[in-house]
């Protein structure tokens, strides 16, 4: 798969980078729309990045948070696997030739049809919270392998989703199981989901344990439980690391799960994707507010990406920082403001920011574009979804190559290897 990925790729070299290829499609005078560039040698860091912080956490791709073919075509190559939400995701993964054994069907909720779908293509794995649930698979899918998710949310996270899927660990999880085990429906383990953009990692400490209690409430019932599913929701953002909560996941799993025979796996999306891509978009018109009581004008400028092809994450909180291409960082800013193509007046990017003044045909670039962008992308008014290039380092690429001749399985013991790769990507970014 590597060889066919490859095809796809721009390579860059000491002197090139993602900002310099961004760069280059802007001078082209028939360049209007926006685009984005997707750095393909940033998930490949991000995997072995991984390994390195959390070796014994295997990880599965949440699919909805990029399902660019780059993206999936890049970690299906790495051998990781795919957390899958739908039939359609599953479908997508399945034609990339990978096994059903890598998938794990982590909606909890599924329509009859999607879990006959799952049947008929072998994907064994998938989640569940509710006795309805059990009764749908059993008429379903009654050779599947469960996984019960629990709830146990950080209260501060942004993102929260207790509210809406998991049990209560100890009154409702035993239940469940006990009701599992009448309808002789196989369940193999526990998941959990402590939210997105979290603000207390300890709470993975008290979900383990969590975890632990209902293991042991499944081995009293006769069950052989083998996996634990931690979740996603882990940073993914230039300058954010995983190095910190890493340690407590690691310390909860060496008290909690010390049992090597007992499967750990994640389900990060962000953390892959978000600091791989970066938007380019073309300033296409430009207007000025009426002076405020200090004299003082706000440029407003409009580009071709906005709230419905790139942003829709705004109104959920998220925030965008735009940086003008080729403007020299010196020069004296004026407040901006930043709208979208279409005719909505809510389609704005950003507002209250200071940045130099600009011409149309100038450039703003936003980076961290890569988590829940594409896959919540429109065409409303019929603006098209920015296009993707490829690049990764050509002599990261190459080092890629060497190591991904040893299968996937044996990376753990490639920790020289590993290492030695990780300090190589460093010299190269530096």
């Amino acid at each position: 798969m590597l060889s066919k990925l490859e095809n796809k790729l721009q390579f860059l070299n000491s002197k090139s980078s993602v900002w310099s290829v961004i760069e280059d499609i802007s001078n082209n005078k028939n360049q209007d729309e926006a685009f984005y560039v997707c750095d393909v040698g940033n998930i490949i860091e991000k995997y072995f990045n991984w390994k390195k912080f959390m070796p014994r956490v295997e990880t599965y791709y949440a699919v909805k948070c990029n399902d660019h073919p780059l993206v999936l075509e890049t970690l299906a190559s790495l051998g990781i696997g795919f957390d899958c939400a739908s039939q359609d995701e599953i479908s997508k993964i399945l034609n990339l030739n990978v096994e059903p054994s890598r998938i794990i069907y982590a909606n909890p909720t599924k329509p009859e049809t999607h879990i006959k779908y799952a049947e008929d293509v072998n994907v064994l794995r998938m989640t569940f919270d509710n006795a309805w649930e059990l009764e749908k698979i059993k008429n379903s899918h009654p050779k599947a392998e469960l996984i019960l998710r629990i709830k146990y949310d950080d209260e501060k996270a942004r993102y929260k989703y207790g509210c809406k899927f998991g049990c209560n660990h100890i009154t409702q999880a035993p239940e469940l199981l006990a009701r599992a085990k009448q309808l002789e429906i196989k369940v193999v383990g526990v998941s959990f989901h402590i939210g997105s953009v979290i603000k207390t990692p300890e709470v993975y400490s008290a979900a383990i344990e969590a975890a632990r209690y209902v293991f042991d409430v499944a081995t009293n019932l006769g069950f052989e439980f083998n996996i634990l599913d931690i979740g996603g929701g882990f940073p993914g953002a230039h300058g954010t690391s995983i190095e910190e909560v890493s340690k407590i996941i690691n310390e909860g799993i060496n008290l909690h799960f010390s049992d090597p025979s007992i499967a750990i796996v994640a389900e990060p999306g962000t953390y892959y994707v978000e600091s791989a891509f970066t938007i380019a978009t073309r300033i296409h018109s430009i207007t000025v507010t009426e002076p405020d009581p200090t004299g003082l004008y706000t440029y407003m400028y409009y580009v071709y990406a906005g709230t419905y092809t790139t942003f829709l994450g705004l109104f959920f909180g998220e925030h965008y920082v735009p940086q003008a291409l080729n403007k020299n960082i010196y020069e004296k800013k004026y407040p901006t403001i930043i709208w979208g193509p279409t005719c909505d007046s809510s389609d704005k990017i950003c507002e209250n920011v200071n940045m130099p003044r600009m011409n149309i045909g100038d450039w703003i670039v936003f980076e961290n574009v890569g988590a829940y962008t594409l896959t919540l992308a429109t065409n409303f008014n019929g603006i098209p979804t920015p296009k993707v290039y490829g690049v990764v380092c050509e002599q990261m690429w190459n080092e890629l190559k060497d190591i991904m001749r040893v299968p996937q399985k044996f990376h753990l013991q490639m920790k020289e290897n590993v290492s030695q790769f990780l300090e190589k990507i460093v010299d190269m970014q530096q």
